[in-house]
Formats: C-alpha cells, structure tokens, sequence
C-alpha cells in the first residue's frame, strides 16, 4: 500500500473538480433534447476529435497499453492500423447519411431503411455491450488503484461513477464534449511529462536510441508481423481487416461515437473531427507503447518485483508455497545482477561483442519471462487452492507501480488525475449514449410523441439509471487477462453484426427487414458460439476476426433469407 503526498492529494482533487465543475457551468440548462443529445450543433471540429479520442482513450489505455508493451512489446499498435481506413469509410458514407437524415441515433436510420424490430435489436446490442462496458470503464482503474493504494474498491466504484453521472446529467452531450476537450489535454500533459521522466531516469550513458537497443535486444521493437497464423493475436492483417471491421463499427454505428460528432456545426466540421482523430489516434498509441517500453528499459537498471500485482504477492507469500515463490524470486534477482553485468560493458564493447552481448541479454530476458511464468501459475494454483479470486497477470499494474514508486510528488498526482480523468471521459459518453439510445429508440419510438422538455427529463432519469447500472456492473465484475482486451473482447462479440446490419442499409437495397431480423439473430448466436469454442481451444479464432465474421455471416444470411423469400413469392 502507498500513502499518497498531501501535494499529491490537493492536485488529484482539484484537477477532477475542476473538470466536474467546469463541465457542469459551462452546459447548465439544456431546454430542448436538441441542445441534450446533440449539443445545440456546435462543437467545432478539434473538440469532435477530441471527443471522439477521449471515448476511445478509457483509463485502461493509460493503464493497460503500457503494460501490454512492458511484456509483449510495441505489436499492438497494428490493432489500430484499420482506424485512418475505417475514418475514410465513415466520412465518406455514413457521416453524410447521418446529417441527410438528421437523426439523433445511428438507430434511426434503420427503422427509415427497415422497420422499427430491426431498428430495436440493433439498440438493444448496441446497449447490452456498451452497458457492460460503462461498468468496466470504471471497474479498470478502480480496481488497480484500490490494489496499489490500499483504497476501498466499492468505494471507489462509487466516486468515479458519481462524478461521471453529475456532470453527464446536468449538461447532456455538450458537457461531455466540453469536459473531454480538458480531459485529454490533462492526459496528453501527463503521458510527456512521464516519458521524459522514464528517460531522464535511466543511466547518464543510456541515451534515448540505447535505450531502444536494449528494448530491441529483448524483442519489445518488433512493431510488424506479416505472418498470417492465427496463433498471433496482433499482425498486420488482422489489424489492417479485423481492426477496419471494429472501428467502422465502432465509429460508424456504436452511439457513444456517433453522439460525438453529430454534435458538429456542419458536416464539414464532423468530417475534419473524424480526420483528426485518424492522423492522432495511431501515433498516440504508438507513444503510450513507447512509455511501456521505456518503464521495461527502465527496470534493466533497476530492481523490479517478479510480479507486479501487489495481493497477488501477498497471497502466494501466506501461503504453503511460501518458499516455492521466495526462490523464484532469488532467481529473478540474480538475472537482474547478470543484465546489469552485461549492459554495463554493453555500449563500450566492440561491434561484434556488443552484438554477442544483445543477444545474451535477449535471453536473459527470455529467462526472466520463464521465471515470471512460473511465479504466475503459482499464484493462480494458491488462489485454486484457496477458492480466491486474484489476478495474476500483472500487465495492468505495471505502470502504475512505476509511478508510485518512481516520480517525484505532485507528478504522482498528476498520473493519478490522468488516469481517472480517462475513466470519467471514457464512461461519460457511454452513459451519454446510453441514455440517448434508450430515450430515442425505445421509450419515446414506443410510447408516441413527447414535449421537449419531457424528453429532456427523460433522457436525464435514464442517463441516470445507466449510470448506476455501471455503478453495479463495476462492483462485481472480475478481471480478466488484460483489461484492454476485455472491452475489446465484448465490442468484438457484437460490433461485426450490427457493422453487417448497417451495410446491408447503406448498400444492398433489395435486401428487406425481416430478412436482416432473422440474420442478425442467428449471427449473433454463431458470433458468441464460435467466442466460446475458441475461449475453450474447439477452434482458433482471435477476437479480432469476429468483427468480420459477424459482418460477413449477417450478410450472408440476410442474402439467402431475402432470395429464399423471392423464390417462395
């Protein structure tokens, strides 16, 4: 547990207040549900990009990515390699449908194109995933803070939770807009400010281009992997189409996104918000792996536990294998003697010994993997043991470990301030959304017209009720294997057949309502069987690629019921 500084306290406090309290004051008194849910239509398109970021960039991007990188390196940046084509896709087609039609929800769209059963399935995925999600949003820091610090979890469910929910509440869309434009300027302060910190910590003689040596020696640089085996996870092709599959859905139908930038002035302004976010979005990665990389060259120089989730030491060390753990952890100290022998010599070594040299420390490191491995398993065999629950994969602590342990006070708040700043912006336009797509598609569609300000009422109760609902799912969820995943698991499992649906509207117009309604409930049903199948190794399928066999079954299905329903006519 680590005692935060009174410093640290005042500007982790005073940076979340001030964004809570400016967001508030700044969108107090929405009258109409246009100035609620579409921000009055007037958001410029650096606030778009922005927003749309900063739904995107959860805590778990702050939390998670570094920490993927720490282990597995800077791969993961190919996940994002579908986002600039799938920005294109969006402005080209479904921006200019979206402001055509002028409708509040991507959902609308469907009942003009099909009928109101298909509009209504697409809503309620469109809120089982994001609910679920809103939960995770905020469960991710709080459950990785409450680990670190000592802090209460439920409590901290609680106060990130009401924080997003007061603002979010109060101003509608344009307080979400108008806090996340500060939100991401905090993170963006924040993620420099630790960089050249990790940096300026290494040893006078490392410099900036060692250190990538060393993190290369290792295999942390291996940015691209053109292999086409699915035993990868991250390669360019799952990244290139997986990847386009889940940001055209995601960007293009998930109304957490598309509330974004239908709140813009003009088409224009909506199109120049996507743009930017696709010419940021990867570089931004690509940096916060960066960060993750240089904490991993960091601890070459600098002793570091076998792993990095503090309970699960705990845990391990009160239990029988006590001493199976404590030798693991002998060895994992000698090995940082052996790296700290070699990289001493390593830059004043010849070219040939300094290459001999890389490559012993590549293997060291791979040793170090092993050992880590090994104290892992032993922890998920004592919590087996002991009927807990325990995370042993320490990837989304490592960064935060880092910080507490290394920066200096009031920075320390600062990361903190990032971090939960993250979660709240990240939860606030799904709530947003949430509430936005309950009001519109299904309480106002089904129970007839409303006056303005019974929408706007309505709207706020259930921005509300989702928030707690978020509130709910944060406190008793669990952990999984690494928190960025997760969120991605479950936009997976949906996004690919409401993406299918979409297309089907947009391009294929003799394809009819009820043709879609049977394929997409079917689809969804072969999406999560083949999830499971691949979860309990039936079959390999990586996650990614469910966003493109969902898009692709449901269009393949819609296809034959349509032809089916011809040839029986």
């Amino acid at each position: 547990m680590h005692a935060l500084n009174w410093v640290d306290w005042i500007i982790l406090i005073l940076t979340l207040l001030a964004i809570v309290i400016y967001g508030t004051w700044q969108t107090r008194g929405s009258k109409n549900v246009k100035d609620y849910l579409r921000g009055g239509n007037s958001s410029k398109w650096w606030t778009i990009g922005l927003s749309v970021m900063a739904t995107q960039a959860s805590a778990i991007t702050f939390l998670s990515t570094p920490g993927q990188a720490f282990n597995d390196g800077m791969g993961f940046v190919q996940f994002y390699f579908g986002l600039p084509i799938a920005m294109i896709v969006i402005c080209m087609v479904f921006i200019p449908l979206y402001y055509r039609l002028n409708v509040y929800t991507a959902y609308e769209f469907l009942e003009n194109r099909f009928d109101l059963k298909t509009r209504t399935l697409a809503a309620v995925l469109f809120l089982i995933q994001r609910g679920l999600a809103a939960g995770i949003t905020i469960f991710a820091p709080a459950i990785i803070l409450s680990v670190v610090l000592g802090w209460d979890l439920l409590t901290l469910n609680i106060i990130i939770g009401l924080l997003v929910i007061i603002y979010t509440v109060s101003g509608g869309t344009r307080a979400v807009n108008v806090t996340q434009k500060h939100q991401m300027i905090v993170i963006f302060i924040g993620m420099w400010v630790a960089f050249f910190i990790i940096v300026g910590k290494l040893p006078e003689d490392i410099s900036f281009s060692r250190a990538l040596e060393i993190a290369g020696a290792s295999g942390k640089m291996e940015i691209l992997d053109f292999s086409f085996s699915l035993n990868n996870r991250y390669t360019f092709w799952s990244g290139i189409i997986g990847g386009t599959f889940l940001m055209l859905s995601y960007f293009g139908t998930d109304q957490s996104q598309v509330q974004r930038y239908l709140s813009g002035k003009s088409i224009k302004e909506m199109q120049l918000g996507l743009i930017f976010n696709a010419l940021l979005k990867v570089p931004m990665q690509f940096f916060i792996l960066l960060v993750g990389v240089m904490v991993f060259v960091f601890y070459q120089f600098n002793s570091a536990p076998v792993n990095f989730n503090p309970t699960a030491t705990k845990l391990v060390l009160s239990s029988e294998h006590k001493a199976d753990y404590e030798a693991l952890q002998d060895k994992h100290e000698s090995l940082f003697d052996d790296k700290k022998e070699i990289i001493e010599g390593l830059f004043t070594s010849k070219d040939k010994d300094k290459d001999l040299a890389l490559q012993e420390l590549g293997k060291i490191n791979q040793q170090d993997n092993d050992i880590k491995n090994e104290a892992r398993s032993l922890i998920e065999k004592v919590a087996e043991e002991q009927d807990v629950k325990v995370e042993s994969n320490d990837k989304d602590y490592v960064f935060i470990h880092f910080i507490l342990n290394n920066l200096p006070r009031g920075l320390i708040g600062l990361l903190l301030a990032v971090i939960l700043s993250a979660a709240m912006s990240s939860t606030s336009s799904e709530l947003n959304a949430l509430g936005s797509t309950t009001t519109i598609d299904l309480y106002i569609r089904n129970t007839g017209e409303k006056t303005e300000a019974e929408k706007v009422k309505a709207s706020k109760w259930f921005t509300f009720a989702w928030g707690i609902m978020a509130i709910a799912v944060a406190c008793v969820a669990d952990l999984a294997e690494n928190l960025i995943q997760l969120v991605n698991i479950i936009g997976s499992i949906f996004y690919g057949n409401v993406l299918g649906i979409f297309l089907l509207a947009f391009f294929f117009k003799f394809v009819k309502g009820n043709a879609v309604f049977i394929a997409a409930i079917i689809t969804q049903i072969i999406v999560i069987i083949l999830y499971f199948l691949n979860e309990f190794e039936f079959i390999n399928l990586p996650f990614l690629w469910l966003n493109f066999v969902g898009c692709i079954v449901v269009i393949f299905l819609a296809f034959l019921m349509q032809l089916m329903h011809i040839n029986e006519n």
